[in-house]
């Protein structure tokens, strides 16, 4: 059964349980999906509301938006341990002969790379779910706002979950260009989804003292 399938009692009681998949990648996925869900539950309680008809267009489109980005981030749930199992299943390659052991390391480090895509491709959603979100402070249904305000933080959990993923990976591979590479993509990355957390936190303070 697929992660996404389970029950939540079930997916949180495997979480849990020795097995080393799901684990952290997958719920720091699921929890940016649930920030995406959040986000789109604030547009669908703004949409067609008279009070917020000058953002309209603007509610419309991040709905679509969030909606993409909710089905991305359940699909890294799943996306997250596969790749770990790669890995797993690389390192259980043979390495009798000289061939055997270069095609071992070769496996072994494309593995490495997609458990690092895997994550990055979460932090990525994670951060844009952040950013649909910043666009709605003060344009959307103010009695929604802590809403938006969750959604943010369960965003920035996912991101931050995810690049603590993409962390632990990054030095098994030898490609040193390539970690660099993505180093300083975690260092923006970071940097934004703080910059925008305050954002919102701070947008909807204001508006819940209004």
């Amino acid at each position: 059964m697929s992660l996404t399938a389970m029950t939540v009692k079930d997916f949180t009681e495997k979480l849990a349980s020795d097995a080393p998949a799901p684990g952290g990648g997958s719920a720091a996925a699921l929890s940016g999906a649930l920030g995406s869900a959040l986000v789109s539950m604030v547009c669908n309680l703004t949409a067609g509301k008279p009070k917020y008809a000058a953002h309209e267009a603007l509610v419309r489109d991040v709905l679509t938006k969030s909606g993409e980005l909710t089905a991305k981030l359940l699909e890294a749930v799943q996306r997250d341990t596969d790749a770990f199992d790669a890995v797993i299943a690389a390192f259980g390659l043979p390495k009798e002969t000289d061939a055997q052991k270069a095609e071992r390391s070769v496996a072994i480090q494309a593995a490495y790379k997609a458990a690092v895509a895997s994550p990055e491709a979460t932090a990525e959603c994670c951060l844009a779910v952040m950013r649909l979100a910043e666009s709605l402070v003060g344009k959307s249904n103010a009695n929604a706002a802590s809403d938006l305000a969750v959604g943010a933080t369960q965003a920035h959990a996912g991101l931050k979950g995810a690049l603590a993923n993409v962390r632990i990976n990054l030095p098994s591979i030898k490609d040193a260009a390539y970690t660099a590479e993505k180093r300083a993509w975690m260092e923006r990355a970071e940097k934004e989804a703080g910059e925008l957390l305050h954002s919102v936190e701070s947008g909807v303070a204001r508006q819940l003292l209004s």
